[in-house]
């Protein structure tokens, strides 16, 4: 029985040192460190993606979808829609600002066609909305 646990740690330091050599010896972990962060301004950080708070503001897109709620009182109307390439919105389900025009046209359960166009903070704004 201790023979397996003797030879675990006289492997231990043999693959840490297998480990190490595997880097670019002639640099050492610092240098290494440094040029791979010397690039870090051309990585795509939270704020280029889509959906985030400080996204692109006033792209257009256009979307089905079917409405799941309306809100009169802060002038919404929630959409589950599928992908929006145009934008780069995954398939989900969403409230976008619309206004009083448009909150008339549609009820809770109508499939539609919309257009909008995107608003600070990740949402949307509908420019228009008919069923299908």
């Amino acid at each position: 029985m201790r023979t397996p646990t003797y030879m675990i740690l006289l492997a231990a330091p043999l693959a840490l040192a297998a480990c190490d050599s595997a880097e670019d010896a002639s640099q050492p972990a610092e240098t290494m460190m440094a040029d791979e962060m010397s690039n870090a301004d051309s990585m795509p950080m939270s704020d280029d993606m889509p959906m985030m708070d400080n996204g692109e503001v006033g792209q257009s897109g256009s979307g089905e979808g079917s409405v799941t709620e309306i809100d009169e009182a802060e002038g919404k109307i929630t959409i589950d829609h599928g992908p929006i390439p145009a934008v780069g919105w995954p398939a989900m389900t969403m409230a976008f600002a619309a206004d009083e025009e448009s909150l008339g046209k549609v009820s809770v359960g109508d499939r539609v066609t919309f257009e909008f166009r995107t608003t600070e903070g990740g949402g949307g704004e509908l420019t228009a909305i008919a069923k299908q």
